[in-house]
C-alpha cells in the first residue's frame, strides 16, 4: 500500500489539469466523458511517486475518470491482476488510449495476458477487440521469454482481425502484426507472409493493414533479419 488515496489523487488531477489539454485530446481521437486534461508526462511522474498499489489501482479505474484510469494502469500490480479484472476493464475501455495503456503498462506483465488475446479478439465492442491486438503488440515488445511458437499461433488471429474495418481495430491489428514481425528474423518472415497476403485483399481494411505493415518491414528489415 502506498498511502495514496483516490480522493487525494482526484484532487491532484483537478488541480493540474487544463482545458487546453482536454481540448487537445480530440485531436488524437480520445473521447472521454470525464477528463481533467493532464499530460502523460505528469501522470507517469505521479505514478512513480505512488509506486505499486493494487487497491488504489482498482479504485482509480472505477472512478471512470480518464486520467485516473491511466494512473490505475501504472500503479497496478501485474502479479495481483485477476482474470475477472482484466475482462471487466476490457469490457469498459472507453477509448483507444485507456485500453492501450492498460495493455502496455500493466496487463502484458501479467501471467494471464496470453489467455486474454483470443477471447478479446472475438468481442464485438471496438475497444475490447482492439485490446486483443494492443495486448499482442505489447507482449511482442515486452515478453522477452515467450517462444516464437506463441506468436506464430496468434498470426491467424491477427489475419482474421484485419477484416474488421473499424478504425481503431484495424490500427490495433496493424500494430500487432508489425510488433510480431519486428521481434526476430523468424517471426519477421512469418509476419511478412501474412502482410503480403493481406495486401492483396480485395477488401480495403485488410489491404491497408498489409500494405502498411510491409512498408514498416521494409524500413526495419536490415535490423531484424
Amino acid at each position: 500500500m502506498s498511502g495514496a488515496t483516490t480522493k487525494a489523487v482526484l484532487a491532484w488531477l483537478e488541480k493540474v489539469g487544463t482545458k487546453s489539454a482536454r481540448d487537445g485530446m480530440a485531436r488524437y481521437g480520445i473521447h472521454a466523458k470525464h477528463a481533467y486534461g493532464v499530460p502523460m508526462s505528469l501522470l507517469m511522474k505521479k505514478a512513480k511517486e505512488i509506486g505499486r498499489d493494487q487497491t488504489l489501482s482498482l479504485e482509480l479505474w472505477d472512478t471512470g475518470c480518464y486520467e485516473a484510469r491511466l494512473l490505475a494502469t501504472m500503479v497496478g500490480d501485474p502479479k495481483k491482476v485477476t482474470r475477472a479484472q482484466m475482462n471487466a476493464w476490457a469490457k469498459g475501455f472507453e477509448n483507444w488510449a485507456d485500453g492501450d495503456t492498460a495493455c502496455f503498462k500493466l496487463f502484458d506483465r501479467s501471467p494471464l495476458a496470453w489467455d486474454m488475446v483470443r477471447p478479446w479478439a472475438k468481442a464485438e465492442r471496438e475497444y475490447t477487440r482492439r485490446g486483443a491486438f494492443a495486448l499482442t503488440a505489447s507482449l511482442a515488445l515486452h515478453d522477452k521469454t515467450a517462444s516464437d511458437a506463441r506468436f506464430l499461433d496468434l498470426l491467424p488471429v491477427i489475419e482474421e482481425g484485419a477484416a474488421d474495418g473499424r478504425n481503431f481495430v484495424k490500427k490495433g491489428v496493424n500494430w500487432a502484426l508489425r510488433g510480431v514481425g519486428r521481434r526476430n528474423a523468424a517471426l519477421f518472415a512469418a509476419a511478412t507472409v501474412v502482410a503480403r497476403r493481406l495486401s492483396l485483399s480485395k477488401e480495403a481494411a485488410p489491404r491497408w493493414v498489409g500494405k502498411d505493415a510491409l512498408r514498416e518491414f521494409a524500413k526495419v528489415k536490415e535490423r531484424v533479419v
